[in-house]
């Protein structure tokens, strides 16, 4: 299977990984001690870098970006990426922590609202034997003064993690681990948005039947109409227009 290759969605480059690629990926990393970053991307995503270009760029300087939802498989598909399958924010997030624990490497969560990332540190610590936590923040809902954030860089740098997991949502997410990443010395960042709260047990999951037929959108929608139909409603459509104008393409092989 050809390394690293990317599916131009729209201008941004989904990375044409599996789920095991992915881990193996951020291993090197690790071992190396190679910075980077992890966005995990589905139509959403790749609507909000349609209206920003740094975004954009952002998404196209990481290391990984992966196929969160189906659509994305679906465009590598077609694209040729015949390989391709879905990477799920929570399922890489377990997928990784479960080789952290085999390996010992250390991790910090960053985000979501008040008290969660220490449930969620919890919860992990009880399904993953073996693994360590080593800080936990949530961040105000507003932004961070200089003096504020310049403290959580020098908290999570202290903290020695090797990994980073942000729970911010796209596309907040994207933009903190970008601005972030050349001021902290753990070598991955992670972008995994509601995992943090699906692992925590504060939200539902959708049933794996409609995750594999990329009917994940309408659960979630279900659950929480009042925050979400508007991000669905405006961006789905416009995917499937301008998916079909602009047909995705396989990009030619990187050096890994």
């Amino acid at each position: 299977m050809p390394a690293l290759r990317r599916v131009d969605v729209l201008g941004v480059g989904i990375s044409a990984v599996d789920p095991g690629t992915a881990v193996d990926e951020i291993t090197r990393w690790v071992g190396t001690r190679e910075p980077s970053y992890v966005c995990v991307t589905g139509v959403h995503g790749v609507m909000e870098c349609q209206r920003d270009p740094e975004l954009l760029r952002i998404h196209n300087r990481s290391g990984l970006t992966v196929p969160d939802g189906m659509p994305m498989v679906w465009a590598g598909h077609r694209a040729g990426a015949g390989w391709m399958s879905r990477v799920p924010g929570p399922g890489l997030m377990l997928d990784v922590l479960a080789r952290a624990a085999e390996r010992g490497w250390s991790s910090y969560l960053y985000g979501a609202g008040e008290g969660v990332p220490e449930l969620l540190a919890e919860r992990l610590c009880g399904r993953l034997p073996g693994l360590r936590i080593v800080g936990a923040y949530s961040p105000p809902f507003r932004p961070l003064t200089a003096e504020e954030d310049a403290e959580v860089v020098g908290r999570i740098n202290a903290s020695g993690a090797d990994l980073v997991w942000v729970g911010l949502s796209t596309p907040k997410q994207e933009r903190w681990m970008a601005a972030h990443r050349p001021l902290l010395t753990a070598p991955v960042l992670l972008g995994v948005g509601a995992a943090f709260d699906f692992h925590a047990g504060l939200k539902p999951q959708a049933p794996q039947w409609m995750q594999q037929r990329g009917l994940e959108w309408s659960y979630r929608l279900a659950k929480e109409p009042r925050r979400l139909w508007r991000r669905y409603l405006r961006n789905n459509p416009a995917y499937l227009a301008r998916i079909a104008v602009r047909p995705p393409r396989l990009a030619p092989e990187e050096c890994g």
